[in-house]
């Protein structure tokens, strides 16, 4: 099956770390503005660095075709390098976050 060695592990650690929080932190994270500029922030250096890393023209990381959904954007960037970017960035936010909270409550 096409994809399913790299893309489902991504859409599965996006809808995990959603899960995470919308179902058990509830830290509210995705309602704060600093968290999608911090999320754009991150983009804007991953496009850069995850496109040149990827370009087709001249790759530093290849990916096997068979384990890849195939759709690149932009500069050639495999669509699944953003879903677990944003898993993983999410995912030391959300625990930031947490123990914010938790230093709070007991303040």
């Amino acid at each position: 099956m096409t994809g399913l060695g790299y893309t489902l592990p991504a859409v599965l650690a996006v809808v995990a770390v959603c899960c995470w929080e919308l179902l058990v932190l509830r830290t509210g994270l995705f309602t704060k503005p600093a968290y999608w500029i911090s999320m754009a922030i991150v983009g804007a250096f991953q496009v850069a660095v995850d496109g040149w890393l990827t370009k087709l023209s001249a790759p530093i990381v290849l990916y096997a075709p068979e384990h890849i959904s195939g759709v690149r954007m932009p500069w050639d960037i495999p669509v699944e390098d953003f879903l677990f970017g944003f898993a993983l960035v999410t995912s030391v936010l959300l625990l930031w976050q947490r123990q914010a909270d938790r230093n709070e409550e007991s303040a």
